[in-house]
């Protein structure tokens, strides 16, 4: 008998489905006690430890309020480790939804820098994935740091961007919040300030 093989099956938006099964407080419903949030880097983790934070924006330059991130990267060390437990002190990944007023935030230390396939050097960076209504499939992108400009100029992946002025569209911009290091991230969906997505 032949194996047959099924087809893909289509897509499904996001929409608030996301919120009700993955971001219960941003969807007005009770937390559970075991759950991925927003803190990657409790009080005791080594490395440098800073605040993520940004808006989502549409085509239009509107506010996305309803958006939920997932946020992956190495440890301070460089390194990644696949194996999530709400008591350890890092992990290397978290979740986040945007706000009434479109903002989101992590809480984690900055990377340190990974190796590619190649054996190259990357910039410290963290993957990104956006989910949202009216989008099909998941978007993927990278936030690198304005700190990290000479490990930046020789990054590997920012460097396969053709159009340079695009690269800036990646870079996380240092502030401070209430006397903390943070940095700054908005990501736009579409339009002229577009982001850029990778395809993995």
């Amino acid at each position: 008998m032949p194996v047959q093989l099924l087809p893909e099956t289509p897509s499904q938006t996001a929409g608030p489905y996301v919120h009700i099964g993955l971001a219960l407080e941003a969807a007005g419903n009770p937390s559970r006690e075991q759950e991925i949030g927003n803190v990657m880097a409790g009080p005791g983790a080594p490395g440098e430890h800073i605040l993520l934070m940004g808006h989502l924006y549409d085509g239009n330059g509107q506010l996305i309020r309803d958006a939920f991130l997932e946020f992956w990267q190495a440890n301070h060390e460089g390194a990644y480790d696949t194996g999530y437990a709400l008591e350890k002190s890092f992990n290397c990944f978290g979740r986040t939804a945007t706000t009434d007023v479109g903002e989101w935030t992590i809480h984690t230390v900055k990377p340190g820098v990974v190796k590619n396939a190649l054996g190259l050097p990357m910039a410290a960076h963290i993957n990104v994935s956006v989910f949202a209504r009216g989008i099909n499939i998941h978007l993927q992108t990278r936030l690198y740091f304005d700190d990290e400009t000479e490990a930046n100029a020789a990054d590997p992946v920012l460097n396969l961007i053709e159009q340079p002025h695009r690269r800036e569209s990646l870079i996380a911009k240092r502030c401070r919040v209430d006397g903390k290091l943070a940095y700054r991230f908005d990501i736009h969906l579409q339009g002229e300030s577009e982001t850029v997505f990778f395809d993995f």
